[in-house]
């Protein structure tokens, strides 16, 4: 589709992020598995190259050309659906496919915050609830307005430091009347590791995506520095074939700095991936920063949105917005 455009995509790839799959036994929403399948097919038949995350680095960091269109894909977080639903459909397409793991939550020390903030939205009885956040205090009624008071819980706490986002959720739960139980419910359960090696003898690889789960410009130093390595520790101690590259939580360029880029650069990481909406391109390390901030596109299941990012058509919108 589009050759006209695909002499663009021979220093670009696409680099595809996921997230839940839908698993209606375990009450789990997220990507239709055949709408993830029809769009494998779709690229199978049109002749895409489908490349694993680290051998697309080693293209853009050594500056090789595609012969053909190239594509990636990645899963963040580490949710059970992942291994049990995402793991086969890309299996069944010998698709190479990268998940960045949560190490603390796979280690089931903790449960997501943003699903600790949802089960309380959704599972609460009161009708209003006031709730502190830092030296904020937040009022929301319920009733036809609970998942746009859940969205803006949730985005409030992305903008404050770490411990400020969980001691504020420990107070929504009390002034919700909601008791928060230890061990994330079915619907939010990590995969474990042995379901981790299991999918990676399926051909699934695995990258680290720290040990909490934090926005890192929301942490201090050391926090900064232990999410990474220890996660990293973790992932070298249970998987076989770990890829060093890192996905930043939440992923915007406001959530890390030059000091996670220069821990990463210690630990021997050859990059890391963004959250925000672009092509994998050419990387000039001129500065060293470059291979850290690899943009991805959201998969939507949309088939004309899938072929006019892979074939180039985007890049020429992107030229023509200006981005």
């Amino acid at each position: 589709m589009a050759p006209l455009f695909r002499p663009l995509m021979r220093t670009r790839a696409a680099v595809f992020m996921l997230h839940r799959f839908r698993m209606p036994g375990a009450g789990v929403e997220g990507h239709d598995p055949a709408a993830v399948r029809r769009g494998l097919e779709l690229l199978r038949r049109e002749r895409y190259d489908f490349v694993s995350l680290a051998a697309l680095y080693e293209d853009l960091l050594h500056g090789r050309a595609h012969r053909r269109p190239t594509v990636a894909f990645t899963i963040d977080d580490g949710y059970a659906d992942q291994a049990r639903v995402g793991a086969p459909i890309f299996a069944e397409f010998d698709c190479p496919v990268t998940t960045f793991v949560t190490s603390g939550f796979l280690d089931r020390a903790l449960w997501f915050w943003w699903d600790r903030i949802e089960h309380v939205f959704r599972t609460t009885t009161r009708r209003t609830i006031d709730v502190p956040l830092g030296d904020t205090m937040l009022s929301y009624a319920l009733g036809d307005a609970r998942d746009a008071a859940l969205a803006d819980f949730v985005e409030r706490c992305k903008e404050v430091p770490d411990a400020v986002k969980h001691a504020a959720i420990d107070a929504l739960a009390v002034a919700a009347e909601v008791e928060l139980p230890d061990a994330a419910p079915e619907r939010y359960a990590p995969m474990t590791w042995d379901e981790l090696r299991a999918a990676e003898r399926g051909g699934m690889t695995f990258g680290p995506h720290t040990v909490t789960h934090p926005v890192l410009s929301r942490t201090p130093d050391g926090q900064s520095r232990h999410e990474l390595t220890e996660s990293w520790r973790r992932l070298r101690e249970e998987a076989a074939n770990p890829v060093p590259v890192f996905c930043y939580p939440n992923g915007r360029r406001s959530d890390f700095g030059d000091r996670e880029i220069e821990t990463m650069r210690e630990l021997g990481f050859v990059g890391a991936v963004v959250g925000e909406t672009g092509y994998a391109e050419r990387l000039d390390t001129g500065d060293g920063t470059d291979p850290y901030r690899v943009r991805r596109f959201a998969f939507t299941g949309d088939d004309h949105e899938l072929l006019q990012v892979v074939s180039g058509v985007e890049v020429v919108n992107q030229l023509l917005r200006g981005g």
